[in-house]
């Protein structure tokens, strides 16, 4: 069986501007964090953003790497192995910014993380045609 590689790049992927907009809503946390409580808040958030968003491309990288009919194999492996590299990733970048940063407000790195990880929760609501009653 052959598996059909996708050759679209990344900026033409349907799951692009959700993408965009977890970065938006990352640097938009991150500026409310350091207007509201200081850059320690701030940066923090902007961490917890990045924990999120970052596992997400990669995701997206791994998963849309085949397409059609023949490649439904592929796809499926595709999908797990970027859903456990999204895991594996997300947990290490946990790892790194606790062990690695010294003054750290959690409380804004988890809204940070909470904050852009729902924008994939409420994706539906910006795919293009989805229907609206």
């Amino acid at each position: 069986m052959v598996n059909i590689r996708n050759k679209t790049p990344m900026h033409r992927l349907a799951v692009f501007p959700l993408l965009l907009t977890q970065l938006g809503v990352t640097v938009v946390v991150a500026m409310a964090g350091w207007l509201w409580k200081g850059p320690v808040a701030g940066y923090s958030a902007l961490l917890g953003g990045m924990i999120a968003l970052v596992p997400n491309v990669y995701f997206a990288y791994k998963a849309f790497r085949y397409f059609g009919a023949r490649s439904v194999r592929a796809i499926v492996q595709s999908f797990w192995s970027g859903e456990m590299g999204k895991l594996f990733l997300t947990a290490a970048l946990f790892a790194l910014v606790f062990a690695g940063v010294e003054r750290l407000n959690v409380a804004a790195l988890f809204v940070g993380y909470g904050l852009v990880l729902g924008t994939s929760a409420c994706s539906l609501l910006l795919v293009k045609g989805f229907p609206k009653h």
